[in-house]
């Protein structure tokens, strides 16, 4: 019962929706009452940097959802990452992270390295036994992502949580595209689960968060330190949001799972695509290890055309008329996006391999439009692929 969990009816005078404390600071009836609250501040509300109700109530059903002790919202999915990165690391550690990591987490591992000589080593992360080699007398963190950014490779958690576990080494996995609904990594062993609350958990495009998930020791430690120092905090009328688009949340992703398997079929069958990166695929290269830790699917995949030619792809892209052009995904809304776009301007064509990118990769996030009208969308701007 998430659409009700940690409500207190009776306090919100029967109100059916929970109140937004959309106020800075708290005030106190006695010397005693601030001085009790400053003694445990994890657990009393006296300034919105470090607790308010709304917020609250939104990272106790998250925390819920996922089988967390804790959760802590951020200011964005970044400032999550980074809370969590920075955590557990100090200067001159080593962190193994797979390739195809949100490109933003990349480049805060490459921040990480300029300003504190923290070194990654990348790995596709296929077998645990990629991860086992990377390892050094160094390594404090394996960064893990679930599927992964748009080649949506699988890890297998449980083998690699159980490696880090017997060599003292921390974990950390971006769950945003399962969500806590279609994946639990925490049962799985990893330490820390992070999210983009903007995608599937806001699921509206109305709002940037972010959060971590973990147990009561870790989120605590977080909540002192990388949240209430840092000053990342979760904005009241966001998380009253959250709170919102939770409650529908497993209404959406059944849908999202619905359709983006009918699209994913549809792809996979079209003479002018390659290829397919949908986890829910029976022919996609990890299937069993999917349906092993992953309980369902989401909407987003990623495709690639049967042409390097850019200006068939951008003919591709601007046909469309359902499907809009945007970076985010996990909305009500079908987006979009050609990483060419994004990756033309800092590296030549001939790279893009190397990074697994080819020009043809196509990502897509299927919304909660009619699916029929998604395919027919997909169908007509395909034909611009000769």
């Amino acid at each position: 019962m998430l659409a009700h969990y940690a409500e207190d009816r009776a306090a919100y005078n029967g109100a059916v929706v929970p109140p937004l404390f959309q106020n800075s600071l708290f005030t106190f009836e006695s010397w005693d009452a601030i001085d009790e609250a400053f003694s445990d501040p994890s657990n009393h509300c006296i300034y919105t940097r470090g607790n308010n109700p709304t917020v609250l109530l939104a990272e106790a059903k998250i925390a819920k959802l996922a089988g967390g002790d804790r959760a802590r919202l951020f200011g964005s999915g970044m400032a999550a990452i980074s809370a969590s990165l920075f955590h557990f690391l100090k200067p001159n550690d080593h962190v193994i992270a797979i390739k195809n990591i949100y490109g933003p987490t990349c480049n805060f591992l490459t921040y990480l390295n300029e300003k504190m000589n923290i070194e990654t080593t990348f790995v596709l992360g296929e077998t645990v036994e990629e991860f086992e080699a990377a390892i050094t007398e160094k390594t404090k963190v394996i960064y893990l992502e679930s599927p992964s950014s748009l080649l949506f490779n699988l890890q297998d958690i449980e083998a690699i949580t159980t490696l880090a576990k017997a060599r003292g080494i921390r974990t950390i996995i971006d769950n945003t595209c399962c969500t806590p609904l279609f994946q639990k990594p925490l049962a799985l062993g990893v330490d820390l689960e992070v999210h983009s609350c903007s995608k599937y958990l806001g699921g509206h495009s109305d709002l940037v968060a972010g959060v971590v998930i973990g147990n009561e020791k870790e989120l605590l430690e977080i909540g002192k330190t990388e949240s209430l120092l840092f000053g990342g905090k979760m904005a009241p009328f966001e998380a009253w949001l959250l709170v919102r688009s939770l409650r529908t949340l497993p209404i959406r992703m059944q849908k999202h799972q619905e359709s983006g398997m009918k699209v994913a079929h549809f792809l996979n069958e079209h003479p002018c695509v390659r290829n397919v990166w949908y986890p829910g695929l029976k022919d996609f290269p990890q299937y069993e290890l999917g349906k092993k830790q992953m309980s369902g699917y989401s909407g987003l995949m990623s495709f690639e055309l049967a042409t390097s030619d850019l200006k068939q792809i951008k003919d591709f892209v601007n046909h469309l008329e359902i499907f809009k052009i945007g970076i985010s995904w996990g909305g009500h809304e079908s987006l979009v996006f050609a990483p060419i776009i994004s990756t033309l301007k800092e590296l030549p064509e001939e790279q893009f391999e190397q990074l697994g990118i080819f020009p043809g990769v196509i990502r897509i996030s299927v919304g909660l439009e009619g699916c029929d009208d998604l395919i027919r969308d997909l169908d007509q701007a395909l034909s611009c692929i000769k």
